[in-house]
Order: structure tokens, then C-alpha cells, then sequence
């Protein structure tokens, strides 16, 4: 099992070959602007860990092999189909996971990050994902949501505090910031934070929070200031084995069943000062500011469905014979392929065109960001829908993994925004570029 450091030398080989995958090199933006310096390509902004260097091409494929033979090793068919038929995450697949060095793909190195970026984190989410959809699912919870939340936000001690155990594997990494009644519309939340004597004690519930039930560190948003709407949020880093806190139930879900989903309950959970994340009642600022990153890094896992969805249907119609021919050679059969081939490539086209411009040219586009999501996750629903027909009557038995990827894939259309608010967000992106043109 390969280590950080391995890993890290893997992924910079010195020497770069093109070796064969069984998924084409990433599709980049051939746009995407490149700063150079005299000792080479180099761009740091404030999303990157300082003296970040982007991956090139042959960088990304060699790093693309070391997950696809993890996957191989860690996470065949068997272990994601156990994971979805028991709806429990494979408790050992944290270490696994941290000891590959994926957990901190975007922190700094002297907390036991890899400091790779974004591309390369979309990387390893498309390869889970194509694995399982559930486990890559914990692990964006985990390494985007809560880790980069953390590297992007946190302060010096906060990040050498929490960083090493999360990125290591030992602790698990939450987000919470949905409740039943405040999922779109944040700022309707009900969770409070009353602040007493050496910090705050926090008391209400979040809803659909995936790793809650296993957390150990969660980024908690809640109102401070209840009566300022979007300027009175604040976000802390709160210990699950803090007294009052607790997981009320483990939701049982449709699809993404492993990826631990639960209500958690804050009973005047006391949270000290030093653990706000950003400033009192700037919480809205600390979520904006991973939101776009969030949305890039989780589109990565409906291109790594999609793949698997072709991954189960081009043998299969290559192999099942009607009237004496593969059913492959059938041209109804051959156009839904060619579709889903389509989708998959344009989908994998966009999102890596908008993680290089991130890496490349510290531009963080969001209506590209909710953008790359929205076309990848409905992509990938219709092509497992296309990958259930095209295995006909097998496609409809739980003996074949083409119901997991549907139940897994509409996940993307519903969570980290719907596709109905990802198209609020690209609409509004457009109103702020051209309001001059109003006026």
C-alpha cells in the first residue's frame, strides 16, 4: 500500500510515460491559461497551499493509475456491492484511504497533505466513484468538505490541531449544514449558538449529514446573531465526543447506501472560541468560500458512475447474442452507447476544463462550477438508465451492479444543491456580469 510520500513521488514522476489506463487521460481545457515562471509553471492563489505547483497532463494520468490499482485492490465489485446491500461504510477503507495520501489532496504538506489541487482531487473522486459511488461520496464529505474547509479557512493551531488526524484516516470529517426545514435556503436555518464564557453553546439538529454518523470533527454552521439573516452565521469546528452531541438516527436511503447519512442533535454542546472557523457571524463567507470547490470536486463523481455505467455495458452487448449476432451490432444498441460515450466525455471535458482553470489560473468561475455538476449529474442518470435497458431483463435484477449506479447517480441532481437551485446560481452568476447593462 503505497504511503504519502510514495504517493507524492508517484504522482511527479520524473520521469513521465503514457502508460495505458483503463480510462482516457483527463480532457482539458486547452483555454485554460498557464502562469510561467523562470524555474517553471507555477501558480499559488488563495485556494492552493503556498508554492503550489500544477500537475501537468502525464502527472494526472500516472496519479489516475495509483487510484484505478488501489481500486482494484481496496475496492472491487464485491466490496461495493456488500457495502451497498449492508448500507454500511467499510470501516476499514478510512485507514486504506489515508495511508494512499488521499484524504488531503488539497492541504498542506506539513500536516500530511499532498497539496496536489483540484484536478487531481476530481482525480481520485471520478476513480472511487467508479468503484462505488457511496464510499467516493464519504470520502468527498470528508476530504472536500470537511479537510478543505479546514485547509481554506482554518487558522495555523486549527489546522495543525485537526488536519493530521483527519488526513491520516483516524478521524472521520463531516459537514452540517442542512436542517428538515433549511436545505436550499440557508439562511432560514434554526441551529443557535449562544455565546458564554470562553465560547458558545450550540443547540438545534442537522438533517441528511453525510459521515454523521461516524464524525468525529464537524464543521457545524448556526446562528449567532439571529436577527442579522445571512451576516449573523457563524461556523465551528466542533468534537462529536463533546458533551450533549448526538446522532439521533442513521437515515436509510434509496441510494448511496454505506455513505453513513444521519440527524445529529446539539444539546448546549459546548464549543470553545478557539474552534470558530473564520470570524463570528462570518460564517456565510467561510461556506461561499469552499461552495464553488465543493460543487467542482463533487462533479467528479457522476463522470466516474457514467464510466462505470459503460464500464458494465459495453461487454454486455458485446457478449449477449440475439438472432445470432452480438446485440451490439443492433444500431438502436449502438446509438445509446454512443450517447453515453458522449455524455461521459463531454461531462469529463467541462469538469477538468474548470479544475485546470482553479490550478492553473486561480479562477473560480461559479456558474462554471455549478455548471460542471448540474450537466454531469443529469448526464449520469440518463446514462444509468441507459445501462439498465441495454442490459434488459438483467439490468432489472440486484445480480448486476446497473440499479446501484442509478440509485447512486440521482444523488447528484439532489444533494449539494438541486439542479433546480444549480440553475438559480448559473442565472444569477449572469444577472451580476451584465447588470451594468440594466442600469
Amino acid at each position: 500500500m503505497a504511503s504519502m510520500k510514495a504517493l507524492r513521488v508517484l504522482a511527479r514522476p520524473t520521469r513521465h510515460s503514457l502508460s495505458a489506463t483503463r480510462t482516457p487521460p483527463a480532457l482539458v481545457s486547452a483555454a485554460a491559461v498557464t502562469q510561467a515562471t523562470p524555474q517553471g509553471r507555477r501558480y499559488a492563489s488563495s485556494k492552493h497551499p503556498a508554492g503550489f505547483s500544477p500537475p501537468s497532463a502525464a502527472d494526472l494520468s500516472e496519479l489516475r493509475e495509483r487510484v484505478q490499482e488501489f481500486t482494484r485492490r481496496e475496492l472491487p465489485e464485491e466490496v461495493a456491492a456488500a457495502t451497498d446491500k449492508s448500507n454500511a461504510f467499510p470501516a476499514d477503507m478510512w485507514a486504506k484511504l489515508g495511508d494512499a495520501g488521499f484524504l488531503g489532496m488539497t492541504a498542506d504538506e506539513d500536516v500530511g497533505g499532498l497539496g496536489l489541487g483540484y484536478q487531481a482531487h476530481c482525480v481520485v473522486m471520478e476513480e472511487l466513484s467508479r468503484a462505488s459511488g457511496s464510499v467516493a461520496l464519504s470520502y468527498a464529505a470528508h476530504s472536500q468538505l470537511c479537510v478543505n474547509q479546514l485547509q481554506l479557512n482554518g487558522t495555523p493551531a486549527q489546522k495543525q490541531k485537526y488536519l493530521p488526524g483527519l488526513i491520516a484516516g483516524t478521524k472521520v470529517g463531516a459537514l452540517a449544514m442542512s436542517e428538515s426545514g433549511a436545505g436550499s435556503d440557508v439562511v432560514s436555518m434554526r441551529t443557535a449558538a449562544k455565546e458564554v464564557d470562553g465560547g458558545f453553546l450550540l443547540t438545534g439538529t442537522k438533517m441528511w449529514i453525510t459521515n454523521g454518523p461516524d464524525a468525529d470533527v464537524v464543521v457545524v454552521y448556526a446562528k449567532t446573531a439571529p436577527d442579522a439573516g445571512s451576516k449573523g452565521i457563524t461556523a465551528f469546528i466542533v468534537e462529536t465526543a463533546s458533551e450533549g452531541f448526538s446522532c439521533a438516527r442513521k437515515l436509510d436511503k434509496m441510494g448511496m447506501r454505506g455513505s453513513n447519512t444521519g440527524e445529529l442533535v446539539f444539546d448546549a454542546v459546548f464549543v470553545p472560541t478557539e474552534n470558530v472557523l473564520g470570524q463570528v457571524n462570518g460564517g456565510v463567507r467561510v461556506l461561499m468560500e469552499g461552495l464553488d470547490l465543493e460543487r467542482l470536486v463533487l462533479s467528479a463523481g457522476p463522470l466516474g458512475l457514467m464510466q462505470a455505467a459503460l464500464d458494465v455495458a459495453l461487454p454486455f452487448t458485446h457478449q449477449r447474442k440475439q438472432f445470432g449476432q452480438p446485440i451490439a451490432h443492433n444500431q438502436f444498441v449502438q446509438g445509446r452507447l454512443a450517447d453515453m460515450y458522449t455524455k461521459l466525455q463531454a461531462s469529463r471535458a467541462y469538469t477538468y476544463a474548470t479544475a485546470r482553470a482553479v490550478d492553473e489560473a486561480g479562477e473560480v468561475r461559479t456558474q462554471d462550477c455549478a455548471g460542471a455538476i448540474l450537466y454531469a449529474a443529469e448526464r449520469a442518470t440518463e446514462s444509468a438508465l441507459d445501462c439498465i435497458q441495454l442490459l434488459g431483463g438483467m439490468g432489472y435484477v440486484e445480480e448486476m451492479p446497473a440499479s446501484r449506479l442509478l440509485r447512486d447517480a440521482k444523488l447528484y441532481e439532489i444533494g449539494a444543491g438541486t439542479s433546480e437551485i444549480r440553475r438559480m446560481v448559473i442565472g444569477r452568476a449572469f444577472n451580476k456580469e451584465y447588470k451594468h447593462l440594466g442600469a
